[in-house]
């Protein structure tokens, strides 16, 4: 049998980043807790923690952290249905998601906000590109992503939630500036992009479309989708922002679009783990109609 203790201890260094902190909110000394992650490696036969700042999971140290927050859902799910075992007052889980900042500067925000407020979760939200957000799913760090693959991860459930729509805008003045002549390949290897990280590819796509052919763009890279407007309303760069957001700029003239009618839309979908707990299949529910409500639905 494992010992739940320890795995307990564990995941808090992880969630916590350090053995201090995971000693604080465990109410032990920081030498208990390293003591049971020792036994824990020395029974396992492997480091399970990468003693960094923060500290970080091994490949194994990572697993045994997925399985400890699954079975703390499943005892929940017990507790409700069994009110005598319920733990103490206030006592709550950890739900781990993957999302891409676009959806959760936009819809998807609200939604969990509205379901942490009622249901007894820490959500544990990461933030990433929504090309790669299902890699962490398949990795087991998370229960649920939103991501734009369309076929789910083995072991999971897969939903279409709906399209975002972007549009390639930038300050009027900048516009003159650089498309004076037209949003023409020459013009878009030299005026400045903004790029979320490197791995946001929505520029690129749209000007593949725009241009059929890649163009080289140079680039800031900016990782904040509300940045995004205030860096293009002021001339930074151009960008692809989603329509949701910039709707106002668009209309007081603040941001115009690169080419009219030239929207990109970019479906998304939710996965989640087909055997989690009812928990998930609540956060599923509330994710599903705040998408139903805020994306296009074709």
């Amino acid at each position: 049998m494992l010992d739940y203790a320890a795995l307990a201890a564990l995941a808090t260094v992880i969630r916590e980043g350090s053995f201090d902190r995971a000693a604080s909110a465990l109410h032990v000394t920081p030498s208990a807790v390293s003591q049971r992650i020792r036994q824990l490696e020395e029974r396992v036969g492997c480091a399970l923690v990468i003693r960094d700042q923060p500290c970080r999971a091994t490949e194994t140290g990572r697993r045994l952290c997925q399985h400890i927050d699954r079975v703390r859902l499943l005892e929940q799910e017990l507790h409700d249905a069994l009110p005598a075992l319920a733990p103490e007052e206030g006592a709550r889980v950890p739900l781990s998601i993957a999302v891409n900042a676009d959806s959760l500067a936009t819809w998807l925000a609200p939604a969990i906000a509205a379901y942490a407020a009622k249901a007894p979760v820490l959500m544990d939200v990461a933030v990433d590109d929504e090309g790669h957000t299902a890699q962490w799913l398949r990795s087991g760090a998370v229960l649920a992503a939103v991501t734009s693959e369309t076929r789910p991860t083995s072991g999971c459930n897969s939903r279409l939630l709906g399209a975002m729509r972007y549009v390639a805008a930038a300050n009027p003045a900048f516009v003159q500036r650089h498309f004076a002549h037209g949003v023409t390949p020459g013009a878009l290897s030299r005026a400045p992009s903004l790029m979320f990280s490197i791995k946001d590819d929505l520029q690129a796509k749209w000007v593949r479309r725009h241009c059929h052919r890649a163009v080289e763009l140079p680039r800031h890279v900016l990782p904040s989708t509300q940045a995004f407007v205030t860096a293009s309303a002021e001339g930074m760069g151009w960008a692809m922002h989603p329509l949701s957001l910039v709707t106002e700029h668009l209309r007081q003239g603040r941001l115009v679009e690169l080419v009219p009618d030239s929207a990109l839309d970019v479906p998304l979908y939710w996965h989640h783990a087909r055997a989690a707990s009812a928990l998930v299949d609540g956060l599923s529910r509330a994710v599903l109609s705040a998408a139903r409500a805020a994306l296009l639905q074709k």
